[in-house]
């Protein structure tokens, strides 16, 4: 049976789950674009050249353009998904004005739905409406808490925020002493990117090994690609 108490407050339904963890999918996925990005890029620079003056300003470079570019785009997806958030609720609030009779009946029939006699469904429906219609038709139609509406601000700070902390990691490593930051950078960007395919998985209920080695595998072959085009171009230039 629905559980009509939780309706005010944190749920377990799939949609509110991915509404509350919003702003940790944004990190997670930004933190494994700066890994894997700046740490392709900076690969590549050091596979070029061995001034670290040079690898330094392209590393930064990415990282501030990456981290500007991943918290802009959050925002702006984030935003988009509000919106069709509101609208809905708009939507649904002009159903209940305008029509209160269907709306109840609809209301009864996803009680019901949810396991409920049609006797005991018509008279919880009904202190529903009375309660507060429109919060309890936007949680059972649409999976919506209007207390908890999807917030692009801390969807685009913490994308930006983790897109910098993963590009800080191969940025820093690739400054060791040559041979020794080839192998280091490649082992932290291996562990950092299985790290984040582990939390990605979990967060979105997917297979844990096969997210990761994803993760891994596509970092690696982005990693040995830049570099031997570095190393190439750094030859002819």
């Amino acid at each position: 049976m629905v559980d009509l108490a939780n309706i005010n407050h944190e749920h377990a339904d799939p949609e509110g789950l991915g509404n509350r963890l919003n702003w940790l999918r944004a990190g997670v996925l930004g933190a494994n674009d700066g890994i894997v990005s700046v740490a392709g890029l900076v690969m590549g620079v050091a596979g070029a050249t061995s001034h670290r003056s040079d690898i330094v300003v392209a590393g930064v470079a990415a990282l501030v353009a990456g981290a500007l570019s991943m918290g802009a785009g959050e925002y702006v997806s984030v935003s988009t998904q509000r919106d069709a958030e509101l609208a809905l609720v708009e939507a649904e609030r002009r159903d209940l004005k305008r029509m209160p009779e269907e709306e109840l009946a609809d209301l009864i029939q996803m009680l019901q739905d949810r396991g409920m006699s049609p006797e005991t469904a018509a008279k919880a429906a009904e202190e529903l409406t009375e309660w507060n219609a429109l919060r309890v038709h936007s949680y059972l139609e649409f999976g919506i808490d209007l207390d908890d509406v999807t917030n692009p601000w801390s969807a685009a700070m913490a994308s930006m925020l983790s897109f910098t902390i993963g590009a800080l990691l191969p940025l820093l490593t690739i400054l060791l002493p040559s041979p020794t930051r080839f192998y280091v950078t490649v082992l932290a960007v291996l562990v950092a990117l299985a790290i984040t395919g582990f939390t990605s998985a979990r967060l979105g209920f997917a297979n844990v090994r096969r997210a990761m080695l994803r993760n891994v595998g596509g970092g690696a072959f982005a990693m040995a690609v830049t570099y031997a085009i570095g190393a190439l171009v750094g030859t002819q230039v």
